[in-house]
C-alpha cells in the first residue's frame, strides 16, 4: 500500500523552519573553520561588514563580523553608542557608556584530526593517520560515512576551505572475529582508529588523501604547505520519535549555541535607540573549547577582550569608560548540557532531572565549573520570561565530576557577569547527538531577548 502524497516522510524537517535552518548550518559547518566562515557569510548577507583585524575598527551604526581562524566574533553598533566629538570617560562624565550583551559559544566538536604525512594503509587499504581531538565517544564513530573538512594553506599563504563528501569510515571488526565484543568493546586510539578512505591501486582515486582535499578546494596538491583538517559525520540531521519530538545531528555540541546567536543577530538587523545605556549585542564563537580554550582563537586567549576594547576605543570611550562598560555587561555562555538519561538515571542529580522539550538548561555548579550565580539565575529567568520560553536547572550528581565551559574562563579573564546555559542533549560527544526538537528554538528565542537588553 502506497502512502498518500500528503503524508510527511518520517524525519522530514518540513514545517520546522528553525530546525531546518539549524540542519543547514550544521551541514555547512563540518569544521570550526567552515562554521566561522558560514556565520560571516550569513551576516554579510543581511548587511554586516567584514572587519580586518589589521585595520582600525569602525564606529558607524551597523553590524560587523571578524573571523580569526576557526573563531568568529560579530557585533552590532546601535544608535547612541558613541558621542561624536566627545570622549566618554569614567571621571564625571554624564554620557551613557555602551554595555555589551555577549553570547559566548564554540565552533569545535570532539573529532579526529589529520596528522602530518596522513596517507597510510596496509593490506591493500588506503587509510588516514588521525589524532584524537578532544574527548569523542570513540565507538560512536564506527561504521559511519565520514567527510574530511578544514583549511589548507598554500605556498603563497592563502587559506582555502576544503571539504570532501563521504569518503572515510572506521569499520568495526565483525563479531565472528571477536565473539566477546558485546561483553566489552575496547578501542585502542592508535591501533584501531585509522579510517579507510580508498583501495590501493584504485582506478580513479589519487593515492594521497591531501590530493583528495586539494581537489575539493580547487588547488594543486603540490601547493599545499599546511593543513588543519578534521573528520565529521555526513548523515543529514533529522527528526525522529513517535511524534517526531527529537532532533538528531552531528556537532550539536556546540553548533546549536552558535546558531542560536547567529539567528538572533540576523533577526535584528536595525538596532533600535536605547533608552538607557546603549546595548551592543555580540556573538563570540570561539575555537578549541574541547581542548581547554588555550589558543589565540580560544576563550582563554585575548581575542574577545581585544575586540571589546577596540570597539569601545572606536566609539571614543576612554579613561574609566571601558571598566564601566564591562561592569554593566553580561556574558551568556551557551554550551550544551545533559538531559537525564533514562538508562543511567543514577548518574544524575536525584532531584534536578532536565527533560527534552522543557527549555534550555540553566547550568549551576558550586565549584564554579559553571559561572551561574544568584544574580545570573534571576537575569536568565527574566530573559526567558520575556521571550515566552521555559527553562530548567541542571546540576551534577555529587559523585560524578562536572564538566566546564568557556563561562568561567571568560568571566575570569574579563570580569563580566556570566551565566552558563545551553540546550540539553543525550549522546553528548557522540558522532551524532540528540535533543528535544523544540529546545533549539527555545534557546534562540531566549538569546534574542538577551540581546535586546530586556
Amino acid at each position: 500500500m502506497t502512502a498518500p502524497d500528503s503524508v510527511t516522510p518520517a524525519g522530514s524537517l518540513a514545517g520546522h523552519p528553525h530546525l531546518q535552518d539549524l540542519a543547514g548550518f550544521v551541514q555547512a559547518s563540518p569544521s570550526s573553520y567552515h562554521a566561522a566562515a558560514e556565520v560571516a557569510r550569513r551576516l554579510q548577507a543581511v548587511g554586516y561588514t567584514r572587519v580586518d583585524e589589521r585595520a582600525d575598527f569602525p564606529a558607524q551604526l551597523g553590524g560587523y563580523v571578524l573571523v580569526r581562524d576557526g573563531a568568529v566574533i560579530a557585533w552590532r553598533i546601535p544608535e547612541g553608542a558613541g558621542l561624536p566629538g566627545a570622549r566618554v570617560s569614567g571621571a564625571g562624565s554624564a554620557g551613557a557608556v555602551p554595555v555589551f550583551r555577549i553570547l559566548g559559544a564554540h565552533t569545535d566538536s570532539p573529532t579526529f584530526k589529520l596528522k602530518p604525512r596522513p596517507t597510510t594503509g596496509r593490506e591493500g587499504w588506503l587509510q588516514a593517520g588521525v589524532e584524537v581531538y578532544g574527548g569523542p565517544l570513540l565507538n560512536s564513530w564506527l561504521d559511519r560515512e565520514l567527510c574530511l573538512a578544514g583549511r589548507l594553506v598554500t605556498e603563497d599563504g592563502t587559506e582555502h576551505l576544503a571539504a570532501t563528501g563521504p569518503v572515510a569510515r572506521f569499520p568495526q571488526l565483525a563479531i565472528h572475529l571477536d565473539r566477546d565484543v558485546n561483553n566489552g568493546l575496547t578501542l585502542d586510539r592508535q591501533q584501531h582508529m585509522n579510517p579507510i578512505w580508498g583501495a590501493a591501486g584504485g582506478r580513479t582515486a589519487p593515492a594521497d588523501i591531501l590530493a583528495v582535499l586539494a581537489r575539493t578546494a580547487g588547488v594543486e596538491p603540490g601547493a599545499v604547505r599546511g593543513f588543519d583538517v578534521v573528520m565529521a559525520d555526513t548523515q543529514a540531521p533529522g527528526l525522529f520519535g513517535a511524534s517526531e519530538e527529537f532532533f538528531a545531528s552531528g556537532r550539536l555540541d556546540n553548533l546549536s549555541s552558535v546558531h542560536a546567536g547567529l539567528v538572533a543577530l540576523e533577526a535584528h538587523p536595525s538596532p533600535a535607540p536605547a533608552a538607557d545605556a546603549p546595548v551592543i549585542p555580540v556573538l563570540a564563537a570561539f575555537d578549541h573549547e574541547e581542548l581547554g580554550s588555550a589558543s589565540r582563537s580560544g576563550a582563554a586567549g585575548p581575542v574577545l577582550e581585544d575586540v571589546l576594547r577596540r570597539v569601545l576605543d572606536a566609539l571614543d570611550v576612554a579613561g574609566q569608560g571601558p571598566a564601566r562598560s564591562f561592569a554593566g555587561s553580561w556574558l551568556l555562555s551557551a554550551d550544551a548540557g545533559h538531559l537525564v538519561h533514562p538508562n543511567y538515571a543514577e548518574r544524575h542529580d536525584p532531584v534536578n532531572h532536565p527533560r527534552p522539550n522543557a527549555g534550555p538548561l540553566l547550568k549551576i555548579n558550586a565549584n564554579q565549573r559553571y559561572s551561574t550565580d544568584a544574580a545570573g539565575a534571576a537575569a536568565f529567568a527574566g530573559w526567558c520570561a520575556h521571550a515566552g520560553v521555559p527553562f530548567q536547572e541542571f546540576v551534577s550528581n555529587n559523585a560524578v565530576p562536572c564538566g566546564s565551559t568557556i563561562g568561567p574562563i571568560s568571566a575570569t579573564r574579563l570580569g563580566i557577569r556570566t551565566v552558563d546555559v545551553g540546550i540539553g542533549l543525550l549522546s553528548m560527544h557522540s558522532a551524532r547527538e540528540m535533543c528535544g526538537a523544540q529546545d533549539p528554538g527555545y534557546l534562540a528565542a531566549a538569546v534574542g531577548s538577551f540581546f535586546t537588553g530586556a
